[in-house]
C-alpha cells in the first residue's frame, strides 16, 4: 500500500515491498544489526545510499573503460576465455 500526494510533488508517506528475494532480506537484516537501527531505517539508508541521496558520498561511477564494450571480434572474445580459464586453473592447482 503506498500512500502519496500529488499537490507539490509526490511524497510516499509508506510503502509495502512483498516477496523480498532472501538474499535482499539478509543484508536489510545485517545492515539494521551492524548499524544498531530498524529494519524501515536499514532500508530508507540502502535507497538513499543508492540513490546518491545518502549523507555519506555517493559512489563514483567509472567510465573510462566504456569504448572497449563490445569492442573485441568473436575470435579475439574466444582467446581471451581460454587464456583466463587456464589462467584460473593455474591458481587453483598450485
Amino acid at each position: 500500500m503506498i500512500h502519496f500526494r500529488i499537490a507539490g510533488g509526490i511524497s510516499l508517506k509508506a510503502i509495502t515491498l512483498r516477496n523480498l528475494p532472501a538474499a535482499v532480506t539478509r543484508l536489510i537484516r545485517h545492515k539494521a544489526a551492524t548499524e544498531g537501527i530498524s529494519l524501515n531505517r536499514a532500508v530508507i539508508a540502502m535507497l538513499e545510499e543508492r540513490l546518491g541521496l545518502g549523507r555519506g558520498r555517493p559512489e563514483p561511477r567509472h567510465h573510462e573503460l566504456d569504448g572497449l564494450a563490445g569492442a573485441w571480434s568473436d575470435t579475439e572474445a574466444r582467446a581471451f576465455d581460454r587464456r583466463l580459464a587456464a589462467q584460473r586453473l593455474d591458481v587453483l592447482t598450485s
